[in-house]
């Protein structure tokens, strides 16, 4: 018998300063002496028999944790705990799983009755919103009977380091929508068709905003239903994405820097460009280029695209766009869509920055990414009741029509421009990929 793993429940204290009050009271009426000892008695050996059944198997408890072999950043991943009651009757279990510090949570704990020979899976989620490596620690399962004056804690498992990774469940969920056409369903819609590519793909059903120049006679007087040509878009094309890494990066929302944000829909456009059979590439930066990542259509690639977001951090100085532009002029030589993931907090710093994206799009067709800032809008919805309530609201007002302006500004210059949510950054990121596609623009 293991010391180190009896507990003393809440019930054998309570009996314990019963038994304490039953003496007082048996000391101030002599008569309840024999009477209360054997009560206490009593209780003594089925506190005895309590220990005897828990501790009369060596092994009476199984458990074992069970989770991938990496987690996605920023998604709800399932965690599960396989529990085996090998004892010959029910027990009340309580298990603790100690999970890593990151998520700063010390109420992991669940509580279930086992029947004898019973097993129980328990599960539940973990929504990391850092990369980096967390690691487990161990499972403990407190078990006690019917009886319940006393507990046994068995321990299970070992310290276990699962790293944390860009959003690979969000990439699965869009690779899916997309291989069955259901893109349409997340809020990506369909976009109309600037004539199209000569390249024929196959004959199909009419639908709703197909161009009809493209309708088959022949096709339609055989079947007596409009029948189309499809046609294929452009592929191999090259698609980059340029994520920035400077200080305006690091602002959280729902817990996600803007630099996850960028790096999770990163991850989903490149694998949608795949699967598209263009070309997939990456470029991060901050005041220096970290990591240039050549366009490339293998599926393979997507794993390279993987691995190179898993470490990247936000760094403390300015982003510099001039060595940008130039590390593109040196290393992407094709025309290429690049979508550039950045954040200006003010029209000045948009404006210092002008320059050098007017100079890309004479050479590629750009996409600015900035983000709305969701804090402000929470202020700007909400009624003052004073006069400092009003200050606030009118500059947060007035920083929300600073993001506006930016991107009409960016979009007169001719750069496309997306303002967008941190939460609706992968959907409006996707919809504009296949408005370019569907016109023919790369």
């Amino acid at each position: 018998m293991n010391v180190k793993s009896l507990y003393l429940t809440g019930r054998f204290f309570l009996a314990v300063c019963v038994s304490a009050l039953l003496f007082v009271a048996a000391y101030i009426l002599p008569a309840l002496l024999q009477m209360v000892q054997l009560a206490f008695f009593i209780w003594t050996a089925v506190v005895l028999l309590d220990l005897i059944i828990l501790y009369s198997r060596a092994k009476g408890i199984y458990a074992v944790r069970s989770v991938a072999e990496r987690l996605s950043n920023g998604s709800d991943n399932e965690v599960f705990l396989h529990i085996e009651n090998r004892y010959p009757l029910a027990v009340g279990i309580e298990v603790i799983d100690e999970i890593p510090f990151q998520f700063q949570k010390r109420d992991v704990m669940f509580r279930e009755r086992l029947d004898a020979a019973q097993t129980k899976a328990i599960r539940y989620l973990l929504r990391p919103v850092k990369r980096g490596e967390y690691s487990f620690g161990f499972v403990h399962v407190f078990v006690r009977n019917a009886l319940g004056f006393v507990s046994r804690r068995y321990t299970f498992g070992k310290e276990q380091m699962v790293p944390v990774y860009p959003s690979y469940i969000e990439m699965r969920k869009y690779e899916l929508f997309a291989i069955s056409n259901r893109l349409t369903e997340q809020g990506i819609k369909r976009i109309r068709k600037i004539g199209h590519s000569s390249e024929f793909e196959h004959i199909r059903p009419y639908m709703e905003g197909d161009d009809p120049r493209t309708v088959n006679a022949r096709a339609t007087a055989r079947r007596t239903e409009l029948m189309v040509n499809n046609y294929q878009d452009e592929k191999s094309q090259q698609v980059y994405s340029l994520i920035d890494k400077g200080r305006t990066m690091q602002m959280p929302f729902d817990g996600l820097s803007l630099l996850d944000y960028a790096i999770n829909t990163s991850l989903v456009i490149s694998n949608i460009a795949l699967m598209k059979e263009d070309k997939a590439g990456l470029l991060t930066f901050s005041n220096k280029i970290s990591n240039i990542l050549p366009a490339e259509r293998r599926r393979t690639h997507i794993h390279k695209i993987l691995d190179t977001l898993y470490n990247q951090k936000t760094l403390f100085p300015e982003s510099d766009f001039e060595m940008l532009y130039t590390a593109i002029c040196r290393h992407i030589t094709q025309r290429s869509l690049l979508i550039l993931y950045t954040n200006f907090e003010t029209i000045q710093a948009m404006r210092r920055q002008l320059p050098f994206l007017k100079r890309l799009v004479m050479k590629h067709l750009l996409l600015a990414v900035i983000f709305e800032n969701t804090e402000l809008k929470q202020l700007t919805e909400h009624r003052p009741t004073d006069l400092e309530g009003i200050y606030t609201k009118t500059v947060a007002e007035q920083f929300a029509h600073n993001k506006k302006l930016m991107a009409r500004e960016l979009n007169r210059h001719g750069i496309h421009t997306v303002l967008t949510r941190p939460a609706d950054l992968t959907v409006n990121t996707i919809n504009q990929y296949l408005e370019f596609k569907a016109r023919g623009l790369i």
